[in-house]
């Protein structure tokens, strides 16, 4: 089965958008930071090495230092699609990080996007 396109996009080429997303609705890119720093182990190190690099979204989450056990928590509709029941592993993890964007973009309180396990 070939793989998603998205899965084999930089992760650098991306994070800009989610930025701009959070930004148009009055949040920072330190917060943007934060919940990836959440969702995945990276420090602010390496979260910079990353964004500096060629990384895809597949190496990304593979590489994840900390995946955080919590993240199972996260539930809802991304783009028609419950994040819940996304089969493939990387387009969860992906899709996982949409909703958290999604949230950050509708005011949601940072306290409660980082769901608690």
């Amino acid at each position: 089965m070939p793989k998603h396109r998205i899965t084999t996009t930089s992760f650098a080429s991306v994070y800009p958008l989610y930025v701009a997303k959070a930004e148009r609705k009055g949040r920072t890119s330190e917060v943007v930071d934060a919940v990836i720093r959440w969702l995945t182990g990276y420090s602010d190190a390496e979260l910079a090495t990353l964004l500096a690099g060629n990384t895809d979204f597949e190496t990304f989450f593979a590489q994840a230092p900390a995946p955080n056990p919590a993240r199972a928590l996260i539930t809802g509709v991304v783009c028609g699609v419950r994040v819940e029941e996304v089969a493939e592993p990387t387009i969860r993890e992906i899709r996982y990080l949409d909703k958290l964007i999604d949230e950050l973009a509708r005011g949601r309180p940072l306290e409660k996007i980082l769901r608690k396990g």
